[in-house]
Formats: structure tokens, sequence, C-alpha cells
């Protein structure tokens, strides 16, 4: 799908990402995990080369093909659906980074599959999550994660395969000459837009848009954060909301795929921070079976704005990686269902237990599902003493 040059100048930018990710430099001899599906073979091979010449040590791992994760839930019985190899806890634990590079050869292969089974296997992995999650409070761990063009992902985006990598070049900036450069000006654009709404001290949103009308606080302790490095591309500022504060309505026209299910036209009710009612156009079944994973599946997590003047996604991409940052006319608002991310607390986020996350309103769950708004919106801040300010319209923040 790309030229060597491209995979080059992909694997350089993926390098700069992991490094903004992590608190500390890294060290010589560090381990970083390459987690890549088949077909990014080429891109991992790429990466791989990086990393040793940077003195980290690798260490690459395949996920399952989709006939491999849909045989587990076709012949695995419930005891191998929660099965964790031997060794994945220690290795989790010796990490000081993660690449992982997306490259789905399906979107669909687990349509049929029963949605609890999907669970039971997500809730086993999760404690090796939360050991990554730990690691990253704490400034010992640092991840970013990309996308490689497949031609499923182009098949379900109605694009060519060729259109589809270009969309993704273009994203990425893999035609600029110094495309570490292009990423460095994003960065430092989006921190003044960061360094704005953190001294706002924003003590509650108001989302309107031709199906949304959606309020909520940011709770205590909360910073905006963008451009972490944790996602290439991305142009999103984003925070973590008070998990009990949700009430109104959030729509999100944009399709989502997940866990091999589509799911569309989602209209979400809030009341006291809880989805009170769910439909959608597609996948409704699916989608009422994943916000009854665990108690935290209902609540939000994350609230998150992106300006059209940072992003070059203007097509539906099948992938929430770059839907999530989709620019087009009029930019993008999008919420996540489930766990809330640490960093967003304003604070050294090694002193979080999970009590005080909860004093503190994040949200705690082992599902993270991020849903799209594209429609034209104005979001409007309430700030302290009562005034109102408009931060976001026309698809841009007003700074």
């Amino acid at each position: 799908m790309f030229t060597q040059t491209q995979l080059e100048k992909y694997a350089e930018i993926l390098l700069w990402g992991l490094g903004i990710s992590r608190k500390e430099p890294f060290k010589h001899g560090d381990a970083v995990l390459v987690r890549f599906d088949k077909a990014a073979l080429p891109l991992a091979e790429t990466v791989h080369a990086h990393l040793l010449d940077e003195g980290l040590n690798p260490v690459p791992r395949m996920t399952m093909t989709p006939t491999m994760e849909t045989d587990l839930y076709r012949l695995g019985r419930f005891n191998q659906l929660r099965f964790v190899a031997p060794g994945e806890e220690h290795l989790m634990r010796g990490l000081a980074g993660g690449i992982y590079l997306l490259a789905p050869d399906s979107l669909t292969h687990l349509c049929h599959v029963n949605p609890e089974d999907i669970t039971v296997r997500q809730l086993a992995l999760k404690p090796l999550r939360d050991i990554l999650d730990r690691k990253e409070e704490l400034g010992g761990y640092g991840w970013t994660l990309a996308l490689y063009p497949t031609c499923a992902l182009a098949g379900h985006s109605e694009l060519s395969p060729e259109e589809y990598s270009a969309q993704v070049a273009s994203a990425c900036h893999l035609g600029a000459s110094e495309p570490v450069k292009e990423w460095r000006r994003i960065f430092e654009h989006v921190q003044e837009i960061k360094s704005w709404l953190n001294g706002l001290c924003i003590s509650s949103l108001h989302v309107q848009s031709e199906n949304t009308d959606l309020e909520l606080s940011l709770g205590e302790r909360r910073r905006w954060l963008g451009i972490t490095g944790h996602n290439i591309p991305s142009f999103e500022v984003y925070t973590s909301p008070n998990q009990n504060s949700a009430r109104g309505v959030f729509y999100a026209d944009q399709p989502s795929f997940r866990s091999g299910n589509i799911v569309q036209g989602v209209r979400l009710v809030f009341k006291g921070g809880q989805v009170t009612s769910l439909s959608a156009e597609a996948g409704e079944g699916f989608a009422l079976r994943q916000i009854s994973m665990d108690a935290g599946a209902r609540r939000l997590g994350e609230f998150s704005l992106t300006d059209k003047r940072f992003s070059r996604i203007d097509k539906f991409m099948a992938h929430t990686l770059f839907d999530e940052n989709y620019g087009g006319e009029h930019g993008n608002c999008h919420v996540a269902l489930g766990m809330s991310y640490s960093d967003t607390f304003d604070g050294d986020a090694a002193i979080l237990d999970e009590a005080m996350k909860k004093q503190l309103g994040f949200n705690i769950s082992a599902m993270h599902w991020d849903l799209v708004n594209t429609e034209d919106k104005v979001v409007t801040a309430r700030l302290p003493g009562g005034e109102r300010r408009v931060i976001y319209e026309r698809g841009q923040f007003t700074l």
C-alpha cells in the first residue's frame, strides 16, 4: 500500500509519537512491544528496524488473524475465552513502550458471535491493560498506534484501496519532506488551544447540533489534552467528564465498527450521568449488550472536539482512529462510553487509586467506545461566576 520511503516516514512519526507519549525519555535497552496485524507487516518491519537503530529492544507480536479470532469464539469453551497465555503479565510489567499497528483484513467477521462471549474475552484481558495503565500513570510506559490501509477498510469506506491509502498518507503528512517537523508544528498550535481551555476553568459544557443536546460537567482536577503521541494521526482535544454528570441526548451520525459488528445512527439519552435509553439504526442489539458489559459502560469516560483546521481527514474511514479525528466541513465532537483517561487528571496521576478516581468522577470500565458526531454544532462553556462562552462553532475553536 505504501512505498518504502513512505514506510520510513511513517516509522519516524511513530517513534516521535512514542517519545512524547511518555513522561520520561526512553533509556537504552528499554523493551518496546510492536503488536501488529498481519497486513501491517511491511510497516512493522520498518518500525522494528528504527527501534533497533534507537538502541531499544523491539518485542514483535502479531495479532490473531480473522480466521483465528472467529475460531476462538466458534470453538472455544468458556475457560478458553478467559485464557491468558503464561508470561503475558510478566511481559506487560517489563515493557517501557508499545507501538500498535492496526490493519484489519475483516471488519465484520465477528458479527455472528454472541456479544456475551466477546465481553468475557475483554474482561479476561482487562488485567493486562490495567498493568500498562498503571505503568503509564507512574511514568514508566508510553504508547502509540497507527492504521495501515487494507482492502477491507477501503471497501467499508466505499473508497478504492488507492483512495484510502492516499487519505491515510495525507492525514499523517507522509508526503512532507520532514513529516515530524509538520507534527511538531501542529503540536504547538494545539498546545495554545489546550492552554486557553485550561485557563478558562470550565465547569460544564453544553453541546448543541441538529440531533444532539447534551450537557456535562468536567469534574474536579481536570485538564484538556491533545496530541499526546498516543494516536497517529490525532487532532482532537479531549478531557474526561464527571461520570455522573451527563444529561440530555447525544447522536452519533458516523457508523462505528466494533468487535466485528457495525453500529450506525446511535442515539443515547443520558440522565444522572447514565445512559437510560439507547437506540440505533443498525446494530442496536449489539450496542445494548456492549453498554451492559460492566457498571461503567453506560457512563462517559471522554469528551472530545476536533478542529477542522488541523485535520485533513474528510472521508469516512471505517475505523475509529481516523473517524474520531474527522475534520471535514464541521469538524467533529465525540464522546466515549466507558473508561476515562487518567492522564486528564491535572496532577500526578501516580497518586490516583480506584477510590480517588471514583471520588473525582473518573469512570472505570473494561470498555472504551468512541461515538462520533460530525454535524454543525455549537459548544458553550459555563465559567466561574456563571459566565457562558462559546468555545467551539463552525468546526473550530473560537480562540
